[in-house]
């Protein structure tokens, strides 16, 4: 048998495959010999074995099987990466018609921005990016700038005498950092205490925390830099919430050298409740005199959709006592929220502190949010208030009496 089928090779080789070289049908003859040599194969085996036989069927549903599970896995993954690839052209065809768009985008990113249940939300997603990268843009490049002017202030100080200025004013900076950190010190030992309180993250989106521990900062910054610093304390801040993540990325290594006491405590565990205030814009008692021996609460909460009334439940589920900052007492106020910043209010209270005088704490109050201040005292202008409306109700009442004079003339003369 193996005679005949060397002898069938020889054939196809000298005779079949020239002519099917010249008329261009090599490709289509090689399929044929392999069936004709395997069909030999198989009567071979046949002959020799003819109660062994094969199960062509089940053969087939074996590699159905394993090729259909392959398929799948393959054409899933295919999904996917075609899914990315259309977000992307879709992310290049908005950036080419000019709007707000990142230039560079993570996959993470990419699969947020199509799980966004409408289109002004992916936008609005694609927008956040954007800004975020401008914002990273403009600090890298400030640090840039920063950089190189320090460059060249170190290579003309080399060429100058320069040097002796820069090395006073080094240790100017290092001798007040370091009297800075001695008053943060003192005040944990004998200053007021100032809680913020941490326990709003359900409360708030990402950027919102974000922007909360960029604003906790600016506070504790100037604090620190006060001529009577706070005893800044961070209540109900857990390792694992998204205020602890925030304040790593911004303080990094200093995290564990701030001059503070952070506690996953609620501020009621640590101080008695008489001593405690929550102030809150919407607290129906108003603020009259700074107290020194009070211990005053801050919510560490930004919140743009101005959810009212949230720290003000949270003071009364605690039994604690609220108070509100006298804006409309002292300040024309403007139509809006009477919601302020965390730095505005660390300012603010400083100067409190500091002075006790109400108008020089209220000038850290954005000038946009009011007309001036209160030069008469409220009682003459709400004197001077009701008297208008008074005018305003008398004029109108004449003017309905004219009009029934006029119809009910109309009337008897109809009559």
């Amino acid at each position: 048998m193996q005679s005949a089928n060397v002898l069938l090779k020889k054939i196809i080789r000298n005779s079949v495959l020239p002519f099917a070289a010249q008329h261009g049908m090599k490709k289509d003859l090689f399929p044929l010999s392999r069936t004709l040599s395997l069909s030999l194969c198989l009567k071979q085996d046949n002959s020799a074995s003819p109660s062994e036989k094969l199960d062509l069927d089940a053969w087939k549903k074996v590699m159905k099987s394993g090729l259909q599970e392959e398929g799948s896995e393959t054409v899933s993954e295919q999904k996917e990466l075609s899914t990315l690839a259309a977000a992307r052209e879709i992310l290049e065809m908005w950036r080419l018609a000019g709007r707000s768009v990142p230039e560079n985008i993570t996959e993470e990113q990419l699969k947020t921005f199509m799980e966004c249940p409408s289109k002004s939300a992916k936008k609005k997603y694609l927008k956040y990016l954007h800004l975020k990268e401008l914002y990273k843009k403009n600090d890298k490049r400030k640090m840039d700038e920063k950089r190189e002017r320090r460059l060249e202030t170190q290579k003309q100080a080399s060429e100058t005498d320069e040097t002796k200025r820069n090395s006073f004013m080094y240790l100017w900076a290092n001798t007040m950092d370091k009297a800075y950190s001695w008053r943060v010190a003192q005040s944990m030992i004998f200053g007021q205490p100032l809680i913020f309180d941490m326990s709003y993250e359900k409360d708030m989106s990402v950027r919102e925390v974000a922007n909360t521990v960029r604003q906790i900062v600016l506070s504790e910054g100037c604090n620190r830099r006060s001529v009577d610093p706070f005893h800044v304390h961070f209540c109900n801040l857990k390792d694992d919430s998204l205020y602890h993540k925030e304040f790593i990325k911004h303080y990094r290594e200093a995290w564990g050298k701030l001059l503070i006491t952070v506690t996953d405590q609620c501020y009621t565990d640590i101080f008695p409740k008489d001593k405690l205030i929550y102030l809150t814009a919407d607290s129906p008692k108003v603020m009259k005199t700074f107290d020194h021996d009070k211990i005053y609460i801050v919510g560490s909460m930004v919140d743009k959709s101005i959810k009212t009334g949230v720290s003000l439940a949270r003071a009364k589920r605690l039994g604690l006592e609220t108070a509100a900052l006298p804006l409309e007492k002292y300040l024309l106020w403007n139509s809006g929220a009477k919601n302020l910043t965390l730095d505005q209010m660390m300012h603010i209270l400083l100067t409190l502190k500091d002075t006790g005088d109400w108008k020089k704490a209220l000038e850290f109050v954005p000038k946009r949010k009011y007309c001036g201040f209160v030069s008469r005292p409220v009682h003459e202008l709400k004197k001077t208030l009701n008297l208008i409306n008074t005018l305003k109700l008398g004029k109108r009442q004449e003017e309905a009496r004219r009009q029934f004079a006029k119809s009910y003339s109309k009337k008897l003369t109809q009559k």
